[in-house]
């Protein structure tokens, strides 16, 4: 047990909800990422407490409704959450869990108010998300060392039996070290790679997974670090796509980093700087772009060959687009989101191309109705970085000279305006028919080729048609 003379700051409901608990008789507890966080010197915005010496959940909702409105997750969990002032708040009673079959739920549940601190904590995962605090007596409970292993960088699970009990540990596994930089403890790691080798893994819905790469990609300044960690861990036999990176050669004069997986790897550490750069906080779109990154090289082993002594890989961005659904669909469901990052992949060598062959302006416009370039400036721009190159101004030098194009037309986030509509064309006196279809495109081509007004497209329409 480890004892501070400063409280942890927590914020004034939480600290009204813990009075009215230890009034009713019980001892609760501050436990899991809270405590961890804390340590790290990291905002806390989600606080977990267990519920010690009370047994009773509908007292427990009780009490807790005079606060909020109080959701119950699952009642054999004996979960309680509560979100207000912009805090989320799990409260829950001790608990054992027992595995009794393949799928994530399922698990034997049983509460228990009478567990201690250890007993109830020995079924979490980390040693460092076991780590409770008392509030009122100001210390922290630490059964399994975790702050000594949070002082040591060092990311070690509690138990044996009860880790290979819940195959998605391998996953946060991953996303903890790459999200803390920590590294896995030996026996740890050997843990991680038996419950692969079992083929648990393939048990896992894709939202659980799907869920611990976002953190990845959202909580880490060094994606670099998981993905490393998912290869060792034998992990990508379920994404063949990544596993077909690794030893897909480059050409060295572009690429003297070496293969497309170590290629792949450093366009996301790229990202994340980009996007803590240019402070983005919309998590959708970085989670695309970060995906997009990931997914930018997946045509390459496809056409990879050695041409008159150089390495090329001549369409690869159009080769990636099958192998990106397949790997996105492990993932998600969601059309949009994988239709979106398929495009940024398509289109991800459009902003050299342009910028080398001192394209038009329609070539920019043009290219807005296939992709946010915005979004696509930032895959390329990471994709140009991510390599050993001494001169890297030159990625600058394009995705700068697109950027600005694109934002004096007004298109660096939205695709260009059609000037003319089939509105337009009835009021000019047309009847809807087929040929609206060719007379709108007749009327987009003038403006995006010649940059006429829309009074001017309306003439030559009245001439033509």
């Amino acid at each position: 047990m480890f004892t501070i003379t400063t409280k942890i700051n927590i914020p004034k409901i939480l600290e009204n909800i813990l009075k009215n608990l230890q009034e009713l008789g019980a001892r609760p507890i501050l436990v899991g990422g809270c405590v961890r966080d804390y340590f790290l010197n990291k905002e806390i915005k989600d606080f977990d407490i267990e519920i010690f010496d009370f047994d009773s959940l509908e007292l427990l909702e009780i009490s807790l409704k005079k606060f909020g409105n109080v959701k119950l997750v699952g009642k054999s969990f004996g979960v309680l959450t509560l979100k207000v002032e912009g805090y989320d708040f799990d409260f829950a009673l001790p608990r054992i869990e027992k595995k009794v079959g393949n799928s994530h739920t399922d698990f034997e549940v049983i509460t228990n108010s009478n567990l201690s601190f250890e007993e109830a904590a020995i079924r979490r995962d980390f040693t460092i998300n076991a780590i409770g605090y008392d509030y009122f007596k100001d210390e922290f409970i630490d059964p399994f060392n975790g702050i000594d292993d949070l002082k040591n960088r060092t990311l070690k699970h509690i138990d044996e039996k009860t880790f290979v009990e819940d195959s998605l540990r391998v996953y946060r596994a991953v996303q903890f070290a790459a999200r803390f930089e920590f590294n896995l403890d030996e026996n740890t790691k050997e843990l991680c790679k038996k419950i692969v080798l079992s083929d648990e893994l393939s048990y896992l819905p894709k939202e659980r997974i799907y869920e611990e790469f976002k953190k990845l990609f959202l909580k880490s300044s060094k994606p670099s670090v998981g993905f490393e960690l998912l290869r060792e861990l034998g992990v990508l036999k379920y994404f063949p796509e990544l596993q077909a990176l690794i030893n897909c050669k480059q050409e060295p004069e572009y690429h003297p980093e070496g293969d497309v997986w170590i290629h792949t790897l450093m366009c996301l550490d790229e990202l994340a700087k980009i996007l803590e750069k240019e402070k983005i906080e919309d998590e959708y779109k970085k989670l695309y772009l970060f995906y997009a990154v990931l997914c930018h090289d997946f045509g390459k082993p496809f056409c990879t060959k050695e041409i008159n002594g150089k390495i090329t890989s001549y369409k690869h961005e159009s080769l990636g687009i099958e192998p990106t659904i397949s790997f996105l669909e492990k993932l998600t469901n969601e059309k949009k989101f994988i239709e979106i990052v398929c495009s940024l992949v398509k289109n991800h060598l459009i902003p050299f191309q342009l910028y080398l062959s001192h394209s038009s302006e329609k070539a920019v416009k043009r290219l807005s109705l296939k992709v946010n370039i915005e979004d696509l400036c930032f895959v390329c721009l990471s994709d140009c970085l991510g390599r050993d190159l001494d001169d890297k101004c030159k990625c600058y030098d394009a995705i700068n000279w697109l950027n600005e194009k694109a934002k004096e037309l007004e298109i660096h986030n939205e695709p260009i305006k059609q000037l003319v509509l089939g509105r337009d064309l009835i009021a000019l006196g047309y009847k809807p028919s087929k040929e609206f279809k060719e007379i709108l495109e007749f009327a987009f081509d003038l403006q995006i080729d010649e940059n006429l007004s829309k009074e001017e497209i309306l003439n030559k329409i009245t001439n033509k048609y």
